[in-house]
């Protein structure tokens, strides 16, 4: 075909291809320097294909020989030594046995913020007699658990925790002196400026050999990817935790910052450790090398360490990382190799990268404009190629393009540790595919019919479709708008974690959460939080959900029966039994990318999300596993509730009427009907203060042993309130006092 011919048939779908092309490159420019909604989901998928990369690849991850060792404040720590925080002559003891088994650094991922109490002080202040005041006098000293803290703190080089804060009120303890030099420069650096901070007391700071702080830096995600080196306060740098370990382990007095002007900041390009360049990005930080999922690294139970049970050698010149696992004390963190990642071994494998660089991923600064020029010769091909193929040959074409790609990217991180960005090449390639398919099926009827086939074999999946087609129903940004929000708590959970030990805990939990986060995402929802075995998820961000109360619903039965069947496992499995209660709510709710510019979290907040969380509360106190609020149960015209009350919860003024879902309307059995007018009619003498009619009503339905708690509460109050009538005001609502 001579190039006129090819110009004259195909330049409509050539001109359509390169516009494509140049808005995605468009998108690449963006994707460096702007935040927009559409940025920001594109980001959120590239960290997605980040974590997969990451994963997939983690057995051709070299690891090095550094004794790094955790010592881990476990479950079974706080049941044989007591609940956290612990006397410090308990760590004053740990650290001296650590340092008498040859360890080389210690670095603590705890605050030592406030002194510890001495008790003979606290005697001496009710005792006035001189004589027994001067006895007391010498005890003072020896009973002092931060004295002899501070004294064991020189046993071996020692690091010691502080958490920068947003909020310039809280300025608590000492901070180190500057261990940090940079090239001398007017301009501001780029990097995380904090006006207060959590640090250690006084006595503690100066006998320690430095200090570090533990703040985690996380993606809009929430998952923990890359790790700050450095954050300043009042104009002053500090390192990381594991960045003054290394300082320790290197011998080195200071570091040294490498920095570049760019505009009316100074980029932060690397930081010299121990001899060392480590490359950062323009705000100091490092993505992080992680080894494995959790557990990748020696772990010793820190009270085998206070009591002197030591394992032969594994402390020797080792680097020690003091922190917790145990679920209570909320530092297991969201990775890209695990939801319930100990945050001490997030330092761990940071600090391994720092002593060992080549581990260590790298985004070069030339990344994302050589992948700009890339896609822009990919694209030009595409668009000249694709023209001249049958439906089935670019589906192929684009299919090994893709493949190619994503061989090429994995071969880069693997052998190099190079992070290049996935997301817009394959979008390129997949929208230039699909686009010239598309058009070349306008062509003839045969080929439409066969372009047809192949189309519904390869089109993206349908949330990448949405965010093509309407970006503009995403968002990451601030707002306000009806969203519909769900707690899940497990019931009895401290009873469960004492009868069971460390792993058989995280077992049952990681059974637990997994087919929850599932039912959860199936249901198009947002999974907010872990809090210990508390769930939180929302519905109507980021992407538009219009019956967002709906798949709230449906998303607690899924829960439910997934509880039930695990019930049948532990019990065959003689585990404990789990239950949950869950509360739902719609309404009004602040929900956005939250935080500051170095610590962020995609949350939801307001009063109506407090209401969810008080509901979840009240289903104890009703004896039932679900309650959702009346503006949940408005917008659910198909599904049939149990009215359960109206309350005032705790710091609302107003009464809500709270109802169980029974099940949709059109699955409801006759006893069901039955039961649901009677209650119905019950309340209606409730409410009226016909107290005779309604207790009748209650007697009758006290022997239905699924609300039987209910009836039974309904008959004490109709009793009660006979004795003690209400008024002509009583709106027949019940405060709850309590959360």
């Amino acid at each position: 075909m001579r190039l006129s011919d090819y110009w004259r048939k195909h330049y409509r779908q050539i001109l359509g291809g390169c516009l494509l092309m140049l808005l995605i490159a468009a998108l690449q420019v963006a994707y460096v320097s702007s935040s927009t909604d559409s940025i920001a989901v594109l980001k959120r998928i590239d960290g997605i294909l980040y974590d997969f990369r990451l994963k997939s690849t983690l057995r051709w991850r070299p690891h090095s020989s550094l004794p790094i060792v955790i010592v881990d404040i476990d479950e079974r720590s706080l049941r044989e030594q007591g609940r956290w925080p612990w006397s410090r002559d308990k760590v004053a003891q740990m650290l001296a046995n650590l340092a008498q088994a040859g360890t080389a650094v210690v670095a603590f991922d705890i605050l030592f913020a406030e002194p510890q109490n001495n008790p003979v002080q606290l005697v001496m202040t009710h005792v006035q007699d001189p004589q027994i005041r001067q006895q007391l006098a010498p005890l003072v000293g020896q009973l002092d658990a931060d004295q002899a803290l501070a004294r064991h703190l020189q046993d071996t080089d020692t690091v010691l925790g502080i958490l920068f804060q947003d909020d310039s009120n809280v300025i608590r303890g000492e901070l180190p002196p500057a261990v940090l030099t940079t090239d001398s420069n007017s301009k501001p650096l780029a990097v995380g400026s904090f006006p207060g901070y959590l640090a250690n007391i006084e006595l503690l700071q100066q006998r320690a050999a430095g200090a570090g702080f533990i703040n985690s830096t996380p993606d809009d995600d929430g998952f923990i990817r890359s790790a700050a080196l450095l954050m300043a306060h009042q104009g002053i740098l500090y390192p990381s935790l594991a960045l003054e370990a290394a300082r320790l382990y290197t011998l080195s007095d200071s570091f040294k910052v490498d920095t570049a002007e760019i505009g009316d900041y100074r980029s932060i390009i690397g930081v010299d450790v121990g001899g060392k360049r480590v490359p950062t990005d323009t705000f100091g930080r490092v993505l992080i090398p992680y080894r494995g999922a959790a557990y990748s690294f020696p772990y010793v139970s820190a009270t085998d360490v206070v009591s002197g049970h030591l394992p032969a050698d594994v402390f020797s010149n080792a680097i020690v990382f003091v922190g917790t696992s145990a679920v209570g004390n909320a530092d297991l963190r969201a990775t890209p190799v695990g939801v319930l990642y100990p945050g001490v071994e997030v330092h761990a494998n940071v600090f391994e990268g720092l002593l060992n660089p080549e581990l260590l991923p790298v985004h070069p600064d030339w990344a994302d404009g050589a992948l700009l020029v890339l896609m822009l010769l990919v694209g030009s091909v595409l668009n000249a190629l694709l023209p001249l193929l049958g439906p089935l040959a670019m589906a192929i074409n684009g299919a090994l393009l893709v493949t190619a790609v994503v061989l090429i990217n994995g071969y880069l991180w693997v052998v190099w540790r190079l992070d290049l960005s996935l997301t817009l090449s394959l979008l390129l390639i997949t929208v230039l595919t699909v686009f010239h398919m598309a058009s070349g099926f306008f062509g003839e009827a045969r080929q439409r019919r066969r372009i047809k086939s192949i189309f519904d074999q390869y089109v993206p999946p349908a949330h990448i479709e949405r965010m093509l087609n309407h970006p503009e129903g995403l968002g990451m940004d601030g707002e306000r708008r009806e969203m519909t929000v769900l707690f899940s708590d497990i019931r009895g959970f401290t009873s469960i974690s004492e009868k069971l030990g460390a792993s058989e805990l995280k077992s049952v939990l990681n059974r637990f959460f997994s087919p929850i986060t599932k039912a959860i995402f199936e249901h198009q929802g947002t999974i907010d939080k872990y809090v210990g075995d508390m769930v939180m998820a929302f519905w109507n961000a980021p992407l538009e959900d219009r019956a967002h109360a709906e798949h709230a619903v449906e998303t607690a039965f899924a829960m439910l029966k997934i509880t039930d069947e695990l019930q049948r496992v532990f019990e065959l499995e003689s585990l404990p039994a789990i239950d949950i209660g869950i509360g739902i709510n719609t309404g009004d709710m602040n929900v956005g990318d939250m935080g500051s510019s170095y610590r962020r979290a995609y949350t939801v907040i307001g009063d109506a999300v407090n209401l969810g969380s008080r509901l979840e509360g009240l289903t104890k106190f009703y004896g039932v596993r679900l309650l959702v609020s009346e503006f949940t149960q408005a917008q659910c015209p198909d599904w049939a509730f149990m009215p359960v009350d109206r309350v005032k919860v705790k710091g609302k003024q107003l009464p809500v009427s709270i109802y169980e879902p029974l099940g949709r309307l059109a699955q409801l059995t006759e006893a069901q009907r039955y039961e649901l007018s009677r209650f119905n009619q019950a309340l209606t003498h409730y409410f009226a203060q016909q107290w005779n009619a309604a207790e009748s009503l209650l007697l009758e339905l006290q022997h239905q042993t699924e609300h039987q708690s209910l009836y039974l509460l309904y008959l004490e109050r109709v009793r009660a309130l006979r004795q003690a009538p209400p008024g002509d005001d009583w709106d027949g609502s019940y405060a709850h006092t309590s959360k």
